[in-house]
């Protein structure tokens, strides 16, 4: 399923008490889409530069704009807002409460442009509301997996169906662990360059065990149980074993799975009956914030390796000729 058009009424409603947004004038263009998430100051095009003019934004108005406004006789102020309103941006919201010329909510409602109105400052409404429309408006991506916070890493299970990651999503639970998502997440890339997984709204907090059915983690384990979202750090693909196959021994060889462009540390973990993969699952969460901290055991190990080997060249080389 879609997800749904961010319109200009969305926004003011989902932001209604942070924002303090009052619709002013042009209601009936609150159905208009908002496809950029970050906005513009029009003052510029008010002095007559509009060249280069980013349309798609939502145009926000500060005081230094309504003074210039205020300042320009009858004839000029006009033109100077129509400018604005030809653009067809999204929505023009004035900061500060501000008194607008009356031409501005004129020119509103024959385009019908909502003309928004707001107590905050031009930089508090900046903030808040870049980050609303970043979060709303990034790229997104759904999936078969499992995702699971272990130890506070965001561990996604992938794999062929029927493979078990739901069975190991709940032994981790039962562990003490918490679920984000089971069998469908979505993956959202957030500023800067982080990859965000939740779960459908119809499938939050449930999990599919073959054979038995759907449990739901939150009524039966409690909410400390479950997470709404995470943090995707490492994917674990699980993968039936193949004795001919050569599997990692030592963990120097990195690898990688790309989503949403973004390449995310992947281990191949090779499952047979009777093999503990939640043990190894916490192990995996446990070792990377090791590697955060600077620890690598495969390097370390392979650092006292080459140390022993060249020292015992320097031991042999210095008693070759020493012999008896």
């Amino acid at each position: 399923m879609e997800p749904l058009p961010l319109t200009i009424n969305r926004m003011i409603r989902d932001n209604s008490h942070d924002l303090r947004l009052r619709v002013i004038a042009g209601a009936d263009g609150l159905d208009r889409r908002i496809t950029e998430k970050n906005i513009h100051r029009p003052g510029l095009l008010f002095a007559g530069f509009t060249a280069i003019f980013p349309s798609r934004r939502i145009q926000l108005i500060g005081v230094t704009e309504i003074k210039f406004l205020n300042q320009l006789d009858g004839p000029s102020r006009v033109p100077a807002i129509e400018r604005l309103f030809e653009q067809s941006p999204p929505c023009v919201i004035v900061a500060h409460r501000s008194r607008v010329p009356s031409s501005m909510k004129e020119l509103s409602e024959r385009y019908g442009i909502p003309l928004i109105s707001s107590s905050l400052s031009t930089n508090d409404i900046a903030y808040l509301l870049i980050n609303y429309l970043s979060d709303k408006l990034s790229e997104t991506a759904s999936i078969h997996g499992t995702l699971v916070d272990v130890y506070g890493t965001g561990l996604l299970f992938v794999g062929r169906a029927g493979i078990g990651k739901s069975e190991i999503a709940l032994d981790l639970v039962e562990r003490g662990h918490r679920l984000v998502a089971d069998d469908v997440v979505t993956l959202s890339l957030k500023p800067p360059g982080i990859l965000v997984g939740t779960g459908p709204e119809m499938l939050k907090h449930l999990i599919e065990i073959r054979g038995v059915g759907v449990i739901d983690v939150r009524e039966i384990f409690g909410v400390s149980a479950i997470r709404l979202q995470k943090r995707v750090e490492m994917v674990v693909e699980l993968v039936d074993w193949d004795g001919s196959e050569d599997y990692e021994r030592l963990g120097l060889e990195e690898h990688n799975r790309e989503y949403l462009g973004m390449r995310i540390p992947l281990i191949k973990l090779p499952i047979y009956p009777g093999k503990n993969i939640t043990v190894i699952a916490e192990a995996i969460a446990l070792n990377l914030h090791l590697k955060v901290y600077g620890y690598n055991a495969a390097r370390e190990l392979d650092r006292k390796l080459r140390a022993r080997l060249k020292n015992k060249q320097k031991i042999t080389k210095y008693l070759r000729w020493d012999s008896e």
